[in-house]
């Protein structure tokens, strides 16, 4: 069974995060799907198989474990579809819940996906959980933006909203790994949403992933989405609405997502493109 590899989030053709996506007309056993990602050596492969009428389950495994959900395996699986199937709506089943895409293509070529995330959620930090990671990341409390407090957000899975007040805080990234895995483990966080307001609808993003064993992800959809969602509850932003993240910026890898919030919709929508991978 053949993988596609994708780059996801490219902005202008360059960048983006890789994705493998494998079409089958059903999900291998899920020790075969684990084995697959890890070759592929990506952050997330997308193991998707048809339900119905542009409808299929999607499963996503990292090197080292099944996540409930990928926002940009999630793009490169649509534009995968769009370019088989031809570009219109596609329905996700995915282990966080159903995620409605829409793919569209542009004068040149170019096709664009859109997925809306399941409904957004955010809670306070545990109880120790802030001076902890601070002392991985070796920041202090007041590197951190006030008028963007730390909480957890979801659309899909955990993430972590951390905010600095300055963009070299940003670019200084260094952290221990293995203890940063431990501690996302234990709180059970997919990747850290470390972010600067550089504008007011324009954030500059870098996302750990330790617990897919990843250091650092290019462009992560679904920590665009919770972003999105934990800015909403604040009223940092009210539908309709939306903010552009850049992100894999210091990797060398330039990623630009779009995302966009809007009325009376419990989740967030998160756009971009993906282009195949040369081998």
């Amino acid at each position: 069974m053949p993988v596609q590899r994708l780059s996801a989030f490219t902005d202008g053709g360059r960048g983006g995060n890789p994705a493998g996506v494998l079409l089958a007309d059903a999900h291998p056993e899920p020790a075969d799907m684990q084995r697959i990602a890890a070759e592929v050596g990506y952050s997330e492969t997308a193991f998707v198989a048809p339900t119905g009428d542009r409808a299929a389950a999607v499963r996503y495994f990292s090197p080292e474990a099944e996540v409930p959900f990928c926002g940009h395996a999630t793009i490169a699986a649509a534009v995968a579809l769009a370019e088989r199937d031809g570009i219109g709506p596609f329905t996700f089943a995915t282990a966080a819940g159903e995620v409605g895409i829409e793919t569209t293509q542009a004068a040149d070529g170019t096709i664009m996906a859109t997925l809306t995330s399941v409904a957004t959620e955010t809670k306070p930090l545990p109880s120790g959980f802030l001076r902890d990671v601070l002392a991985l990341l070796h920041w202090r409390e007041d590197d951190l933006d006030p008028a963007l407090p730390p909480a957890f957000a979801y659309a899909g899975a955990w993430h972590l909203i951390l905010a600095v007040r300055d963009a070299a805080t940003l670019a200084d990234l260094e952290y221990d790994f293995d203890a940063t895995r431990a501690l996302m483990h234990a709180h059970d966080l997919t990747t850290l949403q470390l972010v600067h307001r550089r504008e007011p609808a324009i954030f500059r993003s870098r996302n750990p992933f330790p617990p897919g064993g990843v250091v650092e992800d290019p462009a992560t959809g679904a920590a665009a989405a919770a972003l999105g969602g934990y800015l909403r509850e604040r009223g940092e932003l009210t539908p309709p609405a939306q903010f552009v993240i850049e992100q894999g910026v210091e990797m060398g890898r330039p990623s630009r997502l779009l995302v966009e919030l809007a009325p009376d919709q419990p989740g967030v929508r998160v756009t971009g493109t993906a282009s195949a991978i040369s081998a």
